[in-house]
Parts: structure tokens; C-alpha cells; sequence
């Protein structure tokens, strides 16, 4: 109803206030704003993390800070953890190590003291030549082939393959030197071997950065040996073995270090099979070079 058709209206009074309208959003004040509403408050494992973007850099810790006490400890738990693998792995390369090591000086034993033994393998050389063709297949396979090295079981059977061929060779080289010869080179090579896994351990000194430079001085000495087969005497034998063992002294030394981590370059703990058959082969040749050629 329009106002004019109110006005004309029989007992209209202009005193009276006019009367409200029906319906109308017009002159209606809001209601009153709590500044405090009562909500019930959000439990702790069902609060949410809203994603603002904003110009600057934030932090998972400034965005919810309740992820952050979360994940703290699991940084402390990882380097606990790091350390725990390596020592494992540092324990299992030994364990493996320290049989191949019986095993072979054990078989060199009975090539050098039972003279039945020793007349088969030194008048059966196409083994020996066998022997030899094995390691060398098995042994690059081994050490090229990542596959074939972290491939449980087939690693464990290359490396007994391997040091099964390596203990015929030592042992067929062995045979032909003298029985005092062999049990003193025997017990020098074990007292040098024990003596540098000892101070690599301890030292702070890194010798993982001299990898390349020992290849180097493994050319000399190999050409160094070449050179005395043609010109022989007694005192470039002495040097040759004495240079060959030191040499392979520090190859002990630096894959020592790299098996335990501790300096630039390292192993990875999958390679078990590659660290143990590294120090075997530096503790045999170093048991080789001391015992002379003949």
C-alpha cells in the first residue's frame, strides 16, 4: 500500500506513527558481532595446516608448527642410524675377510708342508693355468658389474669362486719356496696387515685422495718387475718385492678408510662384497711380494 493511499484512508490519523512494514531488509541494524563466539575447540591430531602463499620464504615450521616437533627427531635418529649400518657393514666386511684369509693360508699350509700336495700341484700346472683365467673372469665381473655384486646370493658365490681360485694360485706359488720361508712371510704379512687396519682406523690422516697416484706407482712397479726378469740379480728382487709390498701396504691403508667412511670418498654399505675382496686381494699380494719370485 502506497503512503498517499494511506493518507486518503477513512480514520487515518497523522498523528499516529505509521505502522511497520511487513517485510523489508530497510533501516534493520545487523546483529551484534561476538568477538568471542563459542566454538568447541579443535583436538590436537585434528587441527589442519592452511597453505598461504605470500611474497617471502616460510618454513614448514612458520606454516604449521606442529609438523616441526614431529620430524626433529627422526633428524638426530637418522645420523644414529647412519653410524649403525656403517659399523654393521664394517663388522660383515671383516667377518667375510677373516675367513677368506683362513681360508687360503690354510690351504697354502697343506701345499707347502705335505709333500704329496706339493708334487701334484707343481707338476699339474693346467690347473694352475685354470686357476688363473677363473680369478681374473670372476674377479672383474666382481669389481665392473654392479648387478652381479649386490646380487644376493650370486655375490656370495663370485666371492667364493674367487677366493677358491686366488688360494690354488698362492698356494701352488707358495709350494715351490721353502717351508720357513713361507711360515715367516706368513706371519709378517699378518702382523703389516693387522698393523694399517689399526692406524687407518685411528689416524686423521685421508689417504682416499691418493687413489689415483697409487695406480700410478702400480705401473712403475709392474714395469719395474718386468725389467728385473730380464736383467736378474738378487738385490732388484729384494727391491722389487719390498716396493710391491709397500705399494700394496698402502692400497690396504686407503681401502681400509674406505670401507670405514670416515674420510672424502667411501663405500656404499651395499658394497660388502667389493670392500672384502678389495683388502683380501691387498693382504694376499702383500703376502706374494714378500715371499719372492722364483
Amino acid at each position: 500500500m502506497s503512503g498517499k493511499e494511506t493518507q486518503d484512508a477513512p480514520g487515518y490519523d497523522e498523528s499516529s506513527p505509521p505502522p511497520p512494514p511487513l517485510y523489508s531488509h530497510e533501516g534493520q541494524q545487523p546483529p551484534p558481532y561476538s568477538a568471542a563466539p563459542a566454538m568447541c575447540p579443535a583436538s590436537k591430531t585434528e587441527t589442519t595446516c592452511i597453505y598461504q602463499p605470500t611474497a617471502g620464504y616460510e618454513s614448514s615450521r612458520d606454516i604449521c608448527p606442529e609438523a616441526s616437533s614431529d620430524t626433529t627427531p627422526l633428524i638426530a635418529s637418522s645420523s644414529f642410524d647412519d653410524k649403525t649400518v656403517r659399523r654393521a657393514f664394517v663388522r660383515k666386511v671383516f667377518s667375510i675377510l677373516t675367513l677368506q684369509l683362513l681360508f687360503t693360508f690354510s690351504v697354502v699350509c697343506v701345499f707347502t708342508f705335505s709333500s704329496v700336495v706339493k708334487g701334484a700341484v707343481q707338476t699339474n700346472l693346467g690347473a694352475y693355468l685354470s686357476s688363473i683365467i677363473i680369478f681374473i673372469v670372476v674377479a672383474m665381473a666382481l669389481s665392473c658389474c654392479k648387478s652381479f655384486s649386490r646380487r644376493h646370493p650370486w655375490n656370495i658365490v663370485g666371492l667364493v669362486v674367487v677366493t677358491l681360485s686366488l688360494s690354488y694360485m698362492v698356494g701352488t706359488i707358495a709350494s715351490f719356496h721353502d717351508t720357513t720361508a713361507v711360515v715367516i712371510t706368513m706371519g709378517a704379512t699378518v702382523a703389516i696387515s693387522v698393523a694399517i687396519i689399526a692406524f687407518s682406523a685411528q689416524t686423521r690422516y685421508d689417504f682416499t685422495i691418493w687413489y689415483g697416484v697409487l695406480l700410478i706407482l702400480v705401473v712403475d712397479v709392474v714395469m719395474f718387475g718386468f725389467f728385473c726378469t730380464f736383467y736378474y740379480s738378487y738385490i732388484s728382487e729384494v727391491a722389487y718385492g719390498c716396493l710391491g709390498a709397500l705399494l700394496y701396504s698402502l692400497f690396504l691403508m686407503v681401502d681400509c678408510q674406505l670401507m670405514m667412511g670416515m674420510m672424502s670418498y667411501r663405500l656404499d654399505p651395499e658394497e660388502y662384497i667389493n670392500a672384502a675382496l678389495n683388502i683380501y686381494l691387498d693382504v694376499v699380494l702383500i703376502f706374494l711380494y714378500l715371499l719372492g719370485r722364483r
